[in-house]
C-alpha cells in the first residue's frame, strides 16, 4: 500500500504541483480514508520526499535505458531531452523543479545535491563520448565544459516559474552547449537532430 500511495502521489504532484495537491486529494484518488495515508506518511513533506526520490529514480532508469541503446554522443543528448518533454507533458505549466524549490527548500537541497552530483557524471561522460566519436573538439576542458552545462541547466529549472518555457529554453540550451563543443561532423548531427525534432 505504501508504495502504491507513493506511485499515485508522485503522479498528482508531477500534473497538478506540489503545493495545491492534498492528502485528501491523493486519499480521494485511491478511494482509500486519509487515516491510511497517515499512517505510512506522517506528513506531507515526507511523502513528497519518497514520491521525489521515486521520480529520481525512474528518471535515471530510463537515462541508462536511453544510453544502452548506444546512440552518438548529440543523438543521445536529444533523445534524453524528448524523454524528460514526455515525462512532464502532462503537468500543469508551473514547473515541478521550480515549486519544489519554492515551497518545499529542504527537500530541493536535498536532491539537488545529488542530481548534481548524477549529473555531472552523465554530462562528462557524454563529453568523453563524443569527443572518441569526432563529434566534439578533442582539446575540450572537459570539467570546464560539464560546469558551463549544469549551471545552464539547473538555473534555466530553478528561475523559469513555466514549465513549457523552461523546456524551450532547455533546447535552446542544449544546441548552445553542443556548437560550443562540436566539430564539423558535430555540427552536422546537430542540424539533423534539430531538423528531427522540428518536423
Amino acid at each position: 500500500m505504501k508504495e502504491k500511495i507513493i506511485a499515485k502521489a508522485s503522479e498528482l504532484f508531477l500534473k497538478l504541483g506540489f503545493k495545491s495537491v492534498t492528502m485528501d486529494d491523493i486519499a480521494g484518488e485511491m478511494c482509500i480514508s486519509k487515516k491510511t495515508i497517515y499512517k505510512y506518511f506522517c506528513n506531507k513533506e515526507v511523502l513528497i520526499e519518497e514520491s521525489t526520490s521515486l521520480v529520481h529514480g525512474q528518471v535515471h532508469e530510463i537515462m541508462d535505458t536511453i544510453i544502452a541503446k548506444n546512440f552518438n554522443a548529440i543523438h543521445e543528448n536529444f533523445e534524453i531531452r524528448e524523454m524528460f518533454r514526455d515525462m512532464f507533458k502532462n503537468n500543469i505549466d508551473t514547473s515541478p523543479i521550480y515549486q519544489l524549490k519554492k515551497h518545499y527548500p529542504e527537500i530541493y537541497q536535498n536532491i539537488l545535491s545529488f542530481e548534481i552530483d548524477q549529473c555531472t557524471q552523465l554530462f562528462r561522460e557524454n563529453i568523453e563520448k563524443g569527443i572518441r566519436e569526432g563529434l566534439y573538439r578533442s582539446d575540450l576542458n572537459v570539467e570546464v565544459y560539464v560546469k558551463f552545462y549544469y549551471t545552464l541547466v539547473f538555473h534555466i529549472n530553478e528561475n523559469t516559474v513555466s514549465e513549457s518555457e523552461a523546456q524551450r529554453i532547455e533546447l535552446e540550451a542544449l544546441e548552445y552547449h553542443t556548437r560550443a563543443m562540436a566539430t564539423v561532423k558535430g555540427v552536422e548531427e546537430l542540424e539533423k537532430q534539430l531538423k528531427r525534432i522540428n518536423n
